[in-house]
């Protein structure tokens, strides 16, 4: 068997062809691996059809959906390769991605109707010669194709394997938080020894029905797709996040498992849980963003195992994971490293640090990203021989336990004292009256920089003195917060991850003195 990633559901609908592939999330319907992998089949074969080259570029600005799943997999199978489109970006931005990766075919979900127009009128701008349209309730724009049209023409039988093992599979662009996005790449051989490093690692098991509810065009998404097949799991689908519809698919899917950032995990226990059965829930997966420890006890407190792990694009996912039996005694840790994969504490000289000292994480392993596409320099500057320096900042204690501490970049330095906002908003999300928080460094006269602290209220009444107050002797002085601003919301990324360049734009005032 080649490595092909797309060749994974072919093997899976020979073993498993009756079992639940995909169920989405509204109940509409649901496709068996054996379905699931025609459906595929179908779409890969009008592609080769239709002439698509070895390594051509496939766009999918698509929901969750079962057309994002079969476009992956068909996409894969013929050797072309996916770029994921963040549906949350604006046409300028999708045009770089486009652009930058040399997208010539894009298939759209007709809820983007007016930004795909958008970008049609642009002309040469993109490098886009087919434009396929899922229908829906809008009306099919006169320069697109009908995708479910062109799908069906396809024949079932397993088409021609266009790429395998090195040969890119997708382009993955970063979230952009700072600068321009980066186009992260994965070949077979680093998505599938993801999938294997998961499944070596995890309590994945046959017949497991898993909850995703993370966008597809994000790593924390579209690597578990994978492992599920791989593993014969079914992939519960949500086309958008609701904390209720969540519950209420757990009890009725009688749901296993499943990944959800720390934001949506949040939103879930401030809901009425109780009223849902969600004993069938074996454990959640969270990462994306740093998990506070009130959070994992509460977790606990409901009866749900709670799984931290630490993963990033470049890794195509997997890096450390928390297990069980050690996730209440050390809840502040993300775990070890996953199988296949080292992972080093390092200081500013490239040596390694001593137990629980704070330095840069770097992260080695076969699932590693083959490069960031068209920037050798960034490519240069982040692969270290074979190592990827991932800038993050961490602590590994003597048993090999990864604490995550926050971006290097985010780190505030306040009268030479290293802070990481992490912390602080570890400490913020354990008081009762606050949904979530935020902290960045302020600009002081005194301290060259304090911690302010961005908050959202869950108590109309809270001031910003019981915020400073309640962090004094949970806190260091020089972390505890200077000043506490109200929000109605934080931005954040679709991984979950606050977005501290917005906010620093938003709040650039100094440090009251």
């Amino acid at each position: 068997m080649l490595n092909n990633l797309g060749l994974l559901l072919a093997k899976r609908a020979f073993l498993s062809s009756d079992a639940d592939a995909y169920v989405e999330g509204d109940g509409s319907f649901r496709l068996s691996f054996s379905q699931l992998n025609a459906s595929t089949n179908r779409l890969a074969n009008a592609l080769v059809a239709d002439g698509i080259k070895k390594g051509e570029r496939v766009g999918l600005l698509l929901m969750n959906s079962r057309e994002f799943m079969e476009a992956y997999f068909a996409v894969a199978k013929v050797g072309a390769v996916v770029v994921p489109l963040n549906w949350r970006l604006v046409a300028d931005e999708l045009e770089f991605i486009l652009k930058d990766s040399g997208t010539e075919r894009l298939i759209y979900g007709d809820e983007f109707v007016e930004t795909v127009a958008d970008l049609h009128s642009r002309g040469d701008k993109t490098d886009i010669s087919q434009w396929l349209q899922v229908p829906g309730e809008q009306e099919m724009a006169y320069f697109s194709a009908d995708y479910q049209a062109f799908r069906d023409a396809g024949g079932v039988e397993e088409p021609p394997v266009g790429g395998c093992d090195d040969d890119m599979l997708y382009i993955m662009y970063t979230s952009g938080t700072t600068g321009l996005p980066k186009g992260v790449v994965h070949t077979h051989n680093t998505a599938i020894w993801a999938v294997i490093t998961i499944g070596a690692t995890s309590d994945y098991q046959t017949n497991d029905r898993y909850l995703a509810c993370l966008p597809m065009f994000h790593v924390g998404a579209l690597t578990p797709l994978a492992v599920n097949v791989w593993r014969g799991a079914a992939s519960i689908v949500m086309r958008s996040f609701d904390p209720n519809r969540a519950w209420q698919l757990i009890q009725d899917e009688k749901i296993t498992i499943g990944l959800a950032v720390p934001a949506m995990l949040n939103f879930m226990t401030q809901v009425d849980y109780s009223q849902y059965d969600y004993s069938s829930l074996r454990w959640m997966m969270t990462g994306a963003a740093p998990v506070p420890v009130a959070l994992n006890f509460k977790c606990h407190d409901i009866g749900v195992n709670l799984l931290q792990i630490y993963g990033l694009t470049e890794t195509c996912g997997p890096t450390c994971i928390m297990d069980a039996e050690n996730s209440l005694l050390k809840p502040a840790s993300t775990g070890r490293a996953f199988f296949h994969t080292d992972v080093r504490i390092v200081d500013d000289e490239g040596r390694d640090c001593p137990p629980d000292e704070a330095g840069e994480v770097w992260v080695k392993g076969p699932h590693i990203m083959r490069e960031y596409w068209n920037r050798p320099e960034a490519t240069a500057e982040s692969l270290v021989d074979g190592w990827f320096r991932t800038g993050d900042v961490a602590m590994m204690d003597e048993e090999g336990f990864v604490s995550i501490q926050d971006r290097i970049k985010d780190m505030i330095i306040s009268g030479g004292e290293n802070v990481y906002p992490a912390e602080i908003e570890g400490v913020l999300a354990a008081h009762s009256g606050i949904v979530e928080a935020a902290v960045i460094g302020q600009d002081s006269e005194r301290w060259g920089e304090s911690p302010l602290a961005i908050v959202v209220k869950k108590d109309a009444a809270l001031t910003e003195a019981e915020v400073i107050n309640f962090c004094q002797g949970k806190l260091a002085g020089f972390k505890q917060p200077k000043q506490v601003v109200f929000v109605d919301v934080i931005p954040r990324n679709p991984s979950g991850k606050i977005l501290k360049r917005v906010l620093r734009e938003q709040f650039p005032e100094p440090a009251p003195v």
